[in-house]
């Protein structure tokens, strides 16, 4: 909820700033000509957003848009609707003038098709899965309609044997998939392990998990709850029987706590000895359960870092600075985290690469997704032209 105030801050700043950059000249190298551009609002937008984060993943979208004068339609998750019907009333409230912000709910083929298909709404932005951002950009492309799409990942998590804190790294490897209960796009679910420091890595890694408090979010101290769903809980059950039938092992988790009766909770789980053609490796998860490789060299790791279809982000924990820079340079992502995993920051640009999408939110980028940018140019001379 803090990131969620801090966005509507952050873009009404830019707001507030973009009058002062409007008519902003272009240098030419003749006289007879002035040109400057314009940044307009492009349009009516269309804004899908997905479950796990749902307040924050619309805000996302409707502070730039608002920002940039836009009007927008917003259709949440069908399993998440609540809290953005509740943005609805608090923009009534706070006198948004009525049809600026509309909130549509209901199902995707219901609600959103008809959104990324209409030929009224100026352009579509969507977070959620590659598969239904396949289908929004076929129906976009009809009317050559501009989309940007954050969509799904598989994120490496490099870490060298030269760290000095195992349990900091192990944190950090923790944070970067168990944390909402993996249902996190970015989650670095791939953990890349140099060999000299696995082993020791993996035990400290299952003592940590064994110690995560699971149970109702409501509770103090939780910092496990469940996941979405039953369909969720389901299929990532079988993304763990699958990796154990394929012949991976499942080295902690992978079960309901014996604690809990109902809900669907799965325990933190690690899965080991996988191999680079397992669905457990190739495939988004989205719930806490990260797999492991070990590597020897630098390349090695680069090599399997960059092993994926996807490119939303990546990380790498390492005590030497010079090797974090340039295994940042060349993970094929939007994102890189030197030393830590996850951070999101509302003044910097997030997005993904290949088939994780493309566009970017936050920042500066975020308010730039939904202004059009016009060029006016001036002819000066009182003589004529002179071409005829």
């Amino acid at each position: 909820m803090d990131d969620v105030a801090a966005c509507f801050e952050f873009y009404a700043g830019l707001a507030e700033a973009l009058d002062g950059k409007q008519h902003a000249p272009i240098s030419l190298p003749m006289e007879e000509f002035k040109t400057y551009v314009l940044k307009e609002p492009i349009g009516v937008v269309g804004l899908i957003t997905p479950w796990n984060y749902p307040l924050l993943m619309a805000t996302w979208k409707v502070a730039p848009a608002l920002a940039a004068g836009c009007t927008a339609v917003l259709k949440p998750s069908e399993l998440a609707s609540l809290t953005c019907l509740e943005l609805g009333a608090i923009c009534e409230e706070v006198g948004l003038p009525s049809g600026v912000l509309n909130i549509i709910t209901g199902l995707g083929p219901d609600a959103g098709a008809p959104i990324a298909s209409h030929p009224h709404v100026d352009k579509i932005a969507f977070t959620g899965s590659t598969a239904t951002g396949k289908t929004i950009m076929t129906a976009a492309a009809q009317m050559v309609k501009p989309v940007s799409l954050e969509l799904g990942g598989k994120s490496p998590l490099v870490i060298f044997d030269d760290v000095a804190d195992i349990d900091k790294a192990v944190e950090w490897a923790m944070f970067g998939c168990f944390f909402n209960s993996g249902q996190v796009c970015s989650a670095t679910s791939r953990l890349l392990l140099h060999e000299k420091i696995a082993e020791r890595f993996l035990d400290r890694l299952v003592e940590w998990a064994k110690n995560i408090k699971i149970s109702d979010p409501l509770e103090e101290g939780c910092r496990l709850g469940s996941v979405i769903s039953k369909g969720q809980y389901e299929k990532i059950k079988k993304f763990i029987s699958t990796a154990r039938s394929e012949g991976a092992t499942i080295l902690h988790g992978g079960d309901r706590p014996k604690h809990l009766g109902k809900g669907f909770f799965i325990e933190p789980t690690i899965i080991t000895d996988v191999s680079t053609s397992m669905q457990i490796w190739r495939e988004e998860v989205f719930g806490p359960v990260i797999c492991v490789k070990v590597f020897k060299t630098e390349s090695e790791a680069v090599e399997l870092a960059n092993d994926t279809h996807y490119g939303l982000a990546g990380g790498v924990i390492s005590d030497d600075l010079e090797r974090c820079e340039r295994i940042a340079k060349v993970i094929h992502s939007g994102i890189v985290w030197i030393n830590c995993s996850q951070p999101t920051l509302v003044q910097a640009p997030w997005g993904g690469n290949k088939r994780s999408g493309f566009g970017r939110e936050l920042g500066e980028w975020g308010l730039e997704n939904y202004l059009s940018v016009k060029q006016v140019t001036r002819y000066c001379k009182d003589e004529l032209y002179g071409w005829y």
